[in-house]
């Protein structure tokens, strides 16, 4: 039971536009972002498999989620922008925002085809924990169905340490959920940070968009994994 000194706890974080190298986090803003999000989304009903809600039937059923995404008290939802064409093409939230402990979530992680293996993709996880722990967090977290393998493999990738499996946690869809718990520290941060950093940086990749390096390996190196 280690005694944290001097601690304060953050304020809770302001909606604001997270600027990256090739994406840009803005506020979730329907009339903004609804017609790219739906053009980049439609017909791709397998993204929803794994989330809490079922996939929009139209274009006005999208519109009535984003616009409960920006009215919904205790979350951050960001529209995940590419920065070659300033379109938005996916969807996240800051969730589970615990200010009194420091705590903070990635989740209702939502990218279109497009998005998807994306460097955009990789550096919006990157910007949301940049943000949290800028504000004086203690612990960025992320939890998944533990049937989700794609997403656990994700959260090791981006350099999350599994924590352990919550068994019947929830109801999501009528079926039962067992969540499986990662999360990175503020100690652990800055190699975290060095590791997505150097991924990121353009001489990490060929003439065609290939990665030099993985970002696995940069976790190591910097011994962050």
């Amino acid at each position: 039971m280690n005694p944290v000194l001097d601690w304060t706890p953050p304020p809770f974080p302001p909606a604001k536009v997270l600027e990256g190298r090739y994406c840009r986090l803005e506020p979730i803003d329907p009339a903004r972002h609804l017609d790219d999000i739906w053009a980049a989304m439609a017909g791709h009903d397998a993204l929803w498999d794994w989330m809490p809600a079922h996939p929009p039937k139209d274009k006005a059923a999208y519109g009535e989620l984003l616009a409960m995404m920006g009215a919904k008290p205790g979350i951050v939802p960001f529209a995940v922008i590419d920065k070659a064409d300033g379109k938005a093409k996916g969807h996240l939230w800051l969730m589970e925002i615990r200010p009194e402990h420091g705590v903070f979530e990635v989740g209702y992680i939502t990218y279109s085809p497009a998005l998807q293996r994306t460097r955009m993709a990789t550096e919006a996880i990157h910007l949301c924990g940049a943000y949290g722990f800028s504000l004086g967090y203690r612990r960025y977290e992320w939890k998944c169905n533990n049937l989700n393998e794609p997403s656990k493999r994700a959260a090791l990738r981006f350099g999350f340490q599994y924590e352990g499996l919550f068994r019947q946690h929830m109801v999501v869809k009528g079926r039962n959920r067992d969540t499986a718990w990662f999360s990175i520290t503020d100690g652990e941060w800055p190699k975290r940070a060095h590791a997505f950093e150097s991924w990121l940086a353009p001489e990490n990749f060929d003439a065609q968009g290939r990665q030099k390096t993985s970002l696995a390996d940069f976790m190591t190196t910097a011994g962050a994994a």
